[in-house]
């Protein structure tokens, strides 16, 4: 089985559009879990891409062809992954990809795996600045939101301890529960900046969700 998550990360690290829904499809018809797809395959492609970039040994243009990669692989699993039980209202939720990071993969899956689980999730996209996140907190009728954000990359990374402050100076802190994840992001980093939980996976992001949520 680890043969085809190989095959799956090396698609992605090629920026191998058709072979990623390939290699997507055949795992799918032997019965493999679509996370494990994304986690083991997927995702972990993306990650050494990510890491490529930051080094300077991959371009911009580069990245993005991986991202289309996976984004095309993402649509099949999408429907998959929505196939969960859903449950009564678990709360509204902001989704964004911290400003000055493109990484939107590991987003995207959190905020599909929460909107199956009973959340009700905005996508605001990717490079978001801080600024935007809080209009969109002040904008909520909501008494009480669920900020999910996400960075690969330890410069975008610090944006969120930027943003804890932004949130707290607006007097806003009450208002929201913060749980930011990427792969730099530690939970003494979540601890150092005053937020509320991260998670290593998707599946971990929803019950952290709840948990905070709760």
């Amino acid at each position: 089985m680890s043969d085809i998550f190989a095959e799956l990360a090396q698609a992605v690290k090629t920026q191998n559009i058709n072979g990623a829904v390939e290699k997507t499809k055949e795992a799918l018809s032997k019965n493999v879990a679509p996370l494990d797809i994304i986690q083991k395959g997927l995702a972990a492609g993306m990650k050494e891409v990510g890491e490529r970039f930051e080094k300077g040994e991959l371009f911009l243009p580069q990245i993005m062809m991986s991202a289309k990669a996976m984004n095309e692989a993402m649509v099949i699993l999408q429907p998959e992954l929505a196939k969960g039980t859903a449950s009564a209202s678990s709360g509204y939720a902001l989704s964004f990809v911290q400003e000055g990071d493109i990484h939107d993969i590991g987003n995207r899956l959190v905020s599909t795996m929460l909107g199956a689980n009973g959340f009700t999730v905005k996508v605001l996209g990717v490079d978001v600045a801080n600024e935007k996140v809080v209009e969109e907190v002040k904008a909520a009728k909501d008494a009480k939101i669920l900020l999910v954000g996400s960075a690969l990359m330890t410069t975008s990374m610090l944006g969120q301890k930027d943003l804890m402050i932004m949130i707290n100076e607006e007097g806003l802190r009450s208002k929201v529960k913060c749980m930011f994840g990427g792969a730099p992001v530690s939970k003494d980093w979540i601890k150092e900046i005053g937020a509320d939980g991260t998670a290593e996976n998707a599946a971990e992001a929803v019950n952290v969700a709840k948990k905070i949520m709760a």
